[in-house]
């Protein structure tokens, strides 16, 4: 978020300090202009790679109609991502084997997979890196980027010392260690004039906070595209807004039957960064519609068999004053 647009690392020894999405995309995108790339990181990922053209997209595209084709690779990538999803969370063992056994096959014999590339958690309990035609693995291949696994003990003049002792020289050092979730874009929410902290509510089928009338918001899937649960939630919302219609309501708020639900995270990931953020996000609670699944077809079929509008009131006062600004939701087209 902070890149100098004037930088100019050409010949320059460069250290980035991470493992996630930011360093192992960066990294590669360095390697052919700088003189040096070194991944620091404290403890490794896991990391899979893809081709960046589905050659079966390629194919199909020549062969069906667009829409026809545009159709079956969104489900053969829905179904194709589900089914790996729950295979790491049920077969946690299988799944490190095969990642590994792919990564064994793009790097040289001799490069230490145990310690670079064998994390302590099991596959996606965090999010799991993509790399775009094996880029990343390319490149610690031919040499022209290294990984080092260790602590940090302190910045020096010429560069990073380790706790192993280790000196990494460098010119320019890139810190992508993760960042800070905020709710609701970090928009400052009231009603009634009174002050709204998301991490106190609970979320309601993923897209509604409760207690807090005419609020919808979008935040797609961690385990899949993001657009899939944003797609869904826009219908939820048009749906929602054209049952106000019927009603003539005027607002519409979600309120748990019961007054008191266990807290459990918003995200399920082991993350640092979602583990600091616990008291910012809001809540979810043990059983729909106040559980957030990673599952876009079990979330498709209830969106279709199963949207009652459970736990929704409508015209429902909030707070204690008897009157307050209310807000019209006007229906789309």
């Amino acid at each position: 978020q902070h890149w100098p647009a004037d930088l100019d690392y050409t010949a320059q020894r460069v250290v980035i300090i991470g493992s996630g999405a930011t360093a192992v995309t960066l990294g590669p995108a360095m390697a052919d202009k700088a003189r040096s790339v070194t991944i620091l990181q404290r403890s490794p990922t896991w990391m899979t790679s893809a081709p960046s053209v589905d050659p079966l997209a390629e194919r199909l595209k020549r062969r069906l109609p667009a829409r026809t084709a545009h159709g079956a690779l969104r489900w053969k990538n829905v179904v194709m991502g589900t089914f790996f999803y729950q295979l790491c969370q049920r077969r946690p063992a299988v799944a490190a084997r095969m990642l590994l056994g792919q990564a064994a096959k793009q790097l040289p014999a001799d490069f230490d997979i145990a310690t670079h590339l064998t994390p302590t958690y099991g596959p996606w309990d965090q999010r799991m890196c993509l790399i775009p035609d094996g880029d990343f693995f390319n490149a610690l291949s031919d040499g022209s980027m290294r990984m080092v696994t260790d602590r940090i003990d302190q910045f020096t003049e010429t560069g990073i010392r380790l706790e192993s002792g280790e000196d990494l020289e460098a010119d320019i050092i890139v810190s992508a260690t993760g960042l800070d979730l905020v709710a609701c874009g970090g928009i400052h929410l009231t009603v009634d004039g009174q002050p709204v902290e998301p991490g106190e509510r609970y979320v309601y089928r993923g897209f509604m906070l409760s207690g807090v009338p005419n609020l919808a918001f979008s935040f797609g899937y961690t385990n899949a595209s993001w657009t899939l649960r944003s797609d869904l939630t826009a219908r939820a919302v048009c749906r929602l807004l054209n049952r106000m219609r019927r009603r003539s309501a005027r607002s519409v708020v979600a309120r748990p039957e019961q007054a008191e639900m266990p807290r459990e995270p918003f995200l399920t990931l082991t993350s640092g960064y979602v583990a600091r953020a616990f008291e910012v996000l809001p809540k979810q609670g043990p059983v729909a519609p106040w559980r957030i699944r990673q599952n876009y077809i079990l979330d498709l079929l209830d969106a279709r068999f199963n949207d009652r509008g459970d736990s929704l009131i409508y015209d429902e006062p909030v707070g204690d004053q008897p009157e307050r600004e209310m807000i019209t939701a006007t229906p789309l087209a």
